[in-house]
């Protein structure tokens, strides 16, 4: 049965991702697959053994939490960026947050420990 009054299906409004960077995380990943840094496979093998990993919470609050642990992990296995260099990078984004006046865009320049 179609619908024709423009009302959209329950629970359709509400938002697939909790917090913005969520959404960046799962845009992340699809746009390194399709410049071929991984496969689908290789990707939902990394994303299983991350969410089956003891302590992941049964209601799926940390699903996220779970992929971006994937990406990092397959990034990582993939020689494209190693622990340190996302833990450096998430340190600088953390630094420059800091240093942002409230209200103004975080620029990855506003971290006071660049060009150190």
């Amino acid at each position: 049965m179609s619908r024709h009054d423009g009302a959209l299906p329950a629970g359709f409004d509400e938002p697939v991702f909790a917090e913005p960077w969520q959404a960046e995380a799962f845009a992340l990943t699809v746009a390194l697959h399709d410049k071929g840094l991984f496969s689908w496979s290789e990707w939902a093998d990394a994303l299983s053994a991350e969410v089956k990993r003891p302590g992941a919470a049964s209601d799926g609050h940390d699903y996220y939490e779970h992929w971006l642990a994937a990406l990092e992990k397959l990034l990582s296995s993939k020689g494209i960026a190693g622990k340190g260099e996302v833990d450096a990078l998430a340190a600088a984004w953390e630094r420059a947050a800091h240093a942002t006046p409230h209200g103004k865009p975080i620029l990855l320049e506003n971290d006071p420990g660049a060009g150190r």
